[in-house]
């Protein structure tokens, strides 16, 4: 049978505006383009897997529909649209307008109510007609030829007949509606009968059929169900209305109309181009409309372009530009004001630039003598780009092929590194690279320096680091070469894929022929040296120069010095305490299956756990549902039964048991390098949009703290010897520090002066008792409104937090600001800054963007106003950290300490210390720590030793 696809278009713009909520995407212009982008993959990947024969995308109308006229209160509950999706829905339009697929729109139904008439006669017209949507209420028009056609993660899942007889117990899926109008519907504000949730609503539906035969029996109906229901004979009745899809929409069924024809490339083109679509727009393969002298000239006038904006920022050169304009056929003229070169012609549609289309000189360097050539060349420069190439991501397993240099802009060189003269050749490079006047340039330049560093090469001077100047400019969108590539220079880098392939069938560079490898490594100096260009004079422009120098541009070696460095651990102390664990993890397991009855209950089965918690034991009256319409057990859920189920605690233990095994104590061990016999964590210094570190492979930073198990993980963590030990540094409440220091409240600062424990001192002036009387209970309480209020916690958060009446945690917040009321003035004023400038700042001048600041969405406004008020506090926070590690690493330096960092871990420092540079060493520490920021109250860094992590804390 032909194919005919339907598509709900506001669920899936809804459904791809909240996936990307927190990490959008966004084109140069800074649109937020993650909807559009969503939609139209989603779109194409249907044509693509489908090959639809008829294709159709449906809107709801402006001006709402006929059930807010049958109903006022429709969909009345809802939150303005989102602005990024209002800007994003005439972008979809244009696009399916161009790709030639019918826009179907009704006034006054729905898109449901368009494609329920539309599926309809589909089936009569003898197609197979899939609904794509998440939306439940198509259940109802679900029949042998009509579908449910919807995205999930792991591919696609199709909602037939038996899917909706497994789902609600029903024969048939008319009944849907019967069970919606029971249920009710909260996201459309449409009332259900009170008493009557999901499972019921089934029940019912599966003995009476519809909610009109329920009514005429309403005798029959036992309990408070039945009693429920005469009551709401009206609210029911109108609530399926409201639920009933229509069938009868006046729109004709016409094939012709639904058949998609050839698109328009060049308009889709431009649109892709517009929103930074390059994958998309690359796919479309144009063919070239120019002849070849005049595609050379557009090559030309794209450099040309670049290189301008480049010289009108101080940054370029306009020897050179002069060059690029000479080798365009047109006539170049001056710009009167600037005096640089203007083209006549212009671009009706502009290029993606690739190596294929641009002009460029790419050297092959394949002997020790050009080599020698070369550094002498490049050492004449004040700064050059470099690019590592190596069999693998490995800094002391794998090794390097080749590296490439780059000094103007189409120009670079590459250089194949012979396994049996590496030595040679390091000892020709090491003296460029140890010279403190010359600045180097790389993406990701830490890793490059790992790798040289094997080879004995040092990379001293100033280090411009592509990436990590981007993640300055703009904190939350990828910083990886080729997406920079393509935003700022409009150019698509050589994939490496298409060198060493992926997956299973994988090779390793130095498997590769060196002239492909030349032309890939060369692109990515080149491309690297371009990106600086750029993105330093915007550094410039918004003034963030001083971070890069003073913080970050350092932070490179500090990083560099510390993961080199490594960690060392007990790995039999962990194999021991695997051992432990597995014999924990077996007598919780028979606790949970004597509890349940159930003596082969699998635990790790999510479906067979909720059933035992849910169906069987009735712990929840009405239990919370996932998606797939299976009883919800995760984490957050299950804690909410914590302390009042024993077989809930015991599950909670169970889980968190296993992830200890599987995520520490038995992965750990398996991570030791076989080289060097430590851990060598990466840290990542361009990845949370507030400044803080973290780190992978593996991640240091979130091994647990607060648990006894969990904390016996720190304690196999070790001195590199003997004649080493651990010291820890840790700051002392430095964000609540912060929140005095930045709102200025006079009693706050007080209580950081005068040396309270400042969690009782809150609880004291909260609960209007003397610092003695405090209880333990209020110190809790006010140590959660403390840091709570650093995150904008509301009412109901610390009530959750704290298990509480929201009564309480509302009187407790008021309370606190009442206490501190800068804190709340200081709270008001950031967000008011962040409406007034888009973004808010660390004290040392990093940005956090709110682009949803001003939002008619109350959730998406909500969660920026939450940034606005903790991104200056967590930020600086961070910011101070690196100051102080960055200052710790060069006094260690200049004082010729042996004892090295090994881990950063929040507000902490892990130092492998030499127990000989004991006194000196604790010194330099805890002042660097202190004396990182000078802020109103006092920085305070405790310490510890000891011959293990855990102790030492």
């Amino acid at each position: 049978m032909k194919k005919l696809f339907l598509v709900d278009a506001y669920a899936l713009i809804f459904k791809y505006y909240y996936a990307f909520l927190h990490r959008p995407m966004r084109n140069s212009e800074g649109m937020n383009t993650s909807v559009v982008f969503g939609f139209v993959k989603f779109i194409k990947d249907i044509q693509r897997r489908e090959k639809p024969d008829l294709l159709g995308v449906a809107f709801d109308p402006k001006g709402g529909s006929f059930r807010r006229e049958v109903y006022p209160l429709y969909k009345a509950n809802r939150s303005a649209t989102p602005e990024d999706i209002i800007t994003s829905v005439p972008y979809i339009k244009e696009i399916l307008e161009a790709m030639c697929i019918p826009i179907l729109e009704v006034a006054g139904y729905e898109a449901d109510d368009v494609i329920g008439t539309l599926s309809c006669r589909g089936v009569e017209a003898g197609y197979d007609v899939y609904m794509v949507t998440p939306d439940k209420d198509y259940g109802q028009l679900v029949q042998d030829n009509c579908k449910i056609y919807k995205q999930k993660n792991d591919g696609i899942e199709i909602v037939d007949k038996q899917a909706i007889a497994d789902k609600y117990g029903i024969d048939e899926p008319q009944l849907v509606r019967d069970i919606l109008a029971l249920w009710g519907d909260a996201s459309d504000n449409i009332p259900g009968v009170p008493g009557i949730g999901e499972k019921g609503a089934c029940k019912l539906v599966q003995k009476w059929g519809t909610v009109e035969n329920m009514i005429a029996n309403v005798g029959s109906i036992s309990g408070k169900q039945g009693v429920s229901i005469a009551e709401n004979v009206d609210k029911l009745l109108l609530a399926k209305e409201l639920t009933t899809i229509c069938l009868d929409v006046p729109i004709n069924f016409s094939a012709e109309d639904l058949t998609i024809c050839e698109g328009d490339s060049e308009r889709l083109y431009k649109l892709f181009m517009a929103l930074n679509f390059r994958s998309f727009a690359s796919e479309l393969n144009l063919p070239p409309k120019q002849d070849p002298q005049t595609q050379l000239a557009e090559v030309a006038k794209a450099k040309f372009m670049v290189a301008k904006s480049a010289a009108l920022q101080g940054q370029g050169d306009l020897f050179a530009i002069a060059e690029v304009v000479a080798e365009s056929k047109p006539e170049p003229v001056a710009d009167p004001k600037s005096g640089v070169f203007e083209m006549e012609f212009d671009f009706s549609t502009p290029l993606i630039n690739t190596i294929q289309t641009t002009r460029h000189t790419y050297h092959l360097v394949d002997s020790a003598d050009g080599l020698q050539g070369l550094i002498t060349k490049i050492g004449e420069c004040k700064e050059f780009c470099f690019d590592t190439e190596t069999t693998g991501l490995d800094f002391y397993n794998d090794t390097i092929v080749g590296i490439s240099f780059a000094v103007k802009p189409f120009e670079a060189w590459y250089v194949p590194i012979p396994r049996d003269q590496r030595e040679a050749y390091a000892a020709i490079m090491r003296p460029l690279f140890a010279r403190e006047d010359v600045a180097k340039i790389g993406q990701n330049i830490k890793f490059d320096l790992l790798v040289l560093r094997q080879l004995g090469v040092e990379v001293k001077g100033l280090k411009l680091d592509t990436m990590i100047l981007h993640y300055l400019i703009d904190p939350e969108s990828r910083h990886n070469m080729n997406a920079l590539a393509n935003r700022y220079l409009n150019y698509n880098p050589i994939e490496i894929e298409t060198l060493i392939g992926k997956g299973a069938k994988q090779i390793t560079m130095d498997m590769v022929s060196i002239e492909r490898v030349k032309e890939y490594a060369a692109e990515d100096a080149d491309i690297t040296l371009r990106l600086k260009r750029v993105l330093y004079a915007k550094v410039k422009e918004l003034g963030l120069e001083s971070l890069y120098f003073d913080i970050e541009e350092p932070m490179i070696d500090v990083l560099a010095e510390i993961e080199d460095a490594g960690v060392s651990i007990d790995s039999d102390a962990l194999r021991e305490y695997s051992l432990e664990l597995q014999v924990m993890l077996r007598d919780l397991e028979t606790k949970i299956r004597e509890i349940a009855e159930e003596p082969n209950l699998n635990i790790n089965s999510t479906r067979q756990l909720g059933e035992v918690l849910f169906g069987k034991m009735m712990i929840a009256a009405k239990p919370k549902m996932t998606k797939t319409k299976q009883f919800c057990t995760d984490e957050k859920y299950l804690q909410s039964f914590a302390s009042k189920h024993e077989i809930v605690d015991l599950i909670l233990e169970y889980r968190g048991v296993k992830k200890l095994l599987s995520t520490y104590v038995d992965a750990l061990p398996l991570l030791v390098n076989r080289k060097t016999g430590r851990i060598h964590t990466s840290f990542n210094q361009a990845v949370t949009a507030t400044g803080r570190l973290s780190s992978t492979n593996p991640n240091l930073q979130n091994i647990p703290i607060r648990d006894a198990l969990g904390k016996r993980i720190r304690r196999a963590f070790i001195p590199s010897d003997s004649d080493h030990t651990l010291l820890s540094a840790d700051y002392s409440q430095v964000e609540l520090r912060l929140m005095a220091h930045l709102s200025g409240d006079e009693s706050l600062i007080e209580a950081f002066a005068m040396g309270e424990d400042i969690h009782a001192a809150t609880a004291a002036k909260l609960f209007g008792k003397e610092l003695s009387e405090v209880t333990p209970d209020e110190r809790r309480k006010a140590k959660t409104a403390n840091f709570g209020i650093i995150y904008g916690i509301s009412a109901f958060g610390l009530s959750e937090r704290l298990d509480i009446p929201r009564k309480e945690a509302k009187e407790i917040i008021e309370g606190y600001f009442e206490t501190y009321p800068k804190v709340k003035e200081y709270m008001d004023g950031v967000v008011d800054v962040a409406r007034g400038d888009g973004f808010v700042s660390t004290i040392f001048g990093r940005r956090r963007y709110l682009n949803d600041i001003d939002s008619n969405n109350a959730i998406a406004r909500g969660v920026a106003e939450r940034n606005a008020i903790n991104a200056p506090i967590q930020g600086s926070a961070a910011d101070i950290m690196k100051v102080a590690m960055v200052n710790v690493y060069r006094r260690f330096k200049l004082e010729g300490i042996q004892s090295r960092v090994i881990l950063q871990v929040h507000d902490e420092l892990v130092v492998d210390m030499l127990r000989s540079e004991k006194d000196r060493v604790v010194e330099i520490v805890v002042n660097e720590m202190e004396q990182a920021a000078d802020l109103k109250v006092k920085l305070i860094a405790d310490y510890g030793l000891a011959d293990n992590w855990l102790d030492a804390h």
